[in-house]
């Protein structure tokens, strides 16, 4: 099988694609700032500490490793918990160097960016599109550390495929929630549209399964990309079990003079997704499952 290398392994999203990708039989070398402790380490994972926007360290790791692809997962998540200098530079900086060492190395690039680099979430103004549902081409127009890092990564990845003839793969991820985890029922429970604050990115998530399923498309070597690609990976409905429209409506008082959302549909349109990796959500929060919200089922993290 091929060697995968994963960064940000030790992250929510990184431990499940690690487990996901060993599981299937990939010989995985999975990056974090520090390796794991010995009893925390599964024993078919090669796991590797290095500070990637270190451009020498990044390029070892990544050499030594000669993998056939690389997921970059790591960064950090949000702008709320650091300085916004430091949010963006770590993100960009360490963008540029996986992207870099993982074109030098041939291998396909695939990696984590965001639905709020259109202008969602973070942003201090209420946001809404000009036209909904949002695609692809909608444009980008983001006022925040973490989206304006993110809208960076994908042209550092599509400057990577360009200059080093290899596939990349931008996977505009919703809000990633887990199996078991309480945030979407607490949410959905005590909603009421009468005093609720808009939503970013209208209540859209993704299913962390979901994710590491576009993450295994994207970087199979049967899937044909040429160059750069972004695609949105967005659950097919809103987590509110609500009329999407109808609710938008309700809490911020307005929708775009184009509207185009059918009962409770999610406002991102992943059509070019099943187009190109052959992606669709297999997974809804109206799934029942016990499973712990935090690590993977098989997971030693």
């Amino acid at each position: 099988m091929d060697t995968v290398l994963v960064t940000g392994s030790a992250g929510g999203v990184g431990a499940w694609t690690v487990d996901a990708l060993a599981d299937a039989g990939h010989e995985v070398v999975a990056v974090d700032r520090e390796a794991p402790p010995s009893d925390e380490r599964r024993a078919d994972v090669d796991y590797k500490g290095a500070d990637l926007t270190d451009y020498s360290e990044t390029h070892q790791v990544v050499n030594a490793a000669a993998p056939d692809a690389v997921v970059h997962l790591a960064a950090i998540p949000h702008p709320e918990d650091h300085a916004g200098s430091r949010v963006f530079a770590n993100n960009v900086e360490s963008a540029y160097n996986v992207f870099d060492a993982a074109g030098a190395a041939g291998a396909r690039v695939v990696w984590a960016s965001s639905e709020s680099l259109y202008g969602t979430v973070f942003a201090d103004e209420d946001w809404l599109p000009e036209r909904l549902p949002i695609d692809e081409a909608t444009a980008t127009e983001p006022e925040d550390p973490y989206a304006l890092s993110k809208v960076v990564g994908e042209e550092v990845a599509a400057a990577a495929a360009r200059r080093h003839g290899v596939a990349a793969v931008s996977l505009r991820l919703s809000w990633v929630t887990y199996p078991g985890d309480e945030r979407r029922r607490e949410a959905r429970e005590t909603f009421d549209p009468a005093t609720a604050a808009p939503s970013g990115n209208c209540w859209s998530y993704v299913d962390v399964r979901d994710a590491v399923a576009a993450v295994e498309a994207a970087i199979d070597p049967e899937t044909a990309i040429e160059g750069h690609e972004a695609v949105l990976i967005v659950a097919a409905e809103n987590f509110l079990g609500r009329d999407t429209a109808a609710t938008i409506a309700a809490v911020r008082g307005e929708l775009p003079a184009e509207c185009d959302l059918d009962g409770d549909e999610s406002v991102f349109d992943c059509s070019k997704a099943k187009r190109l990796l052959g992606w669709e959500p297999a997974h809804s929060w109206r799934d029942s499952s016990t499973t712990d919200g935090d690590t993977p089922p098989s997971s030693g993290h």
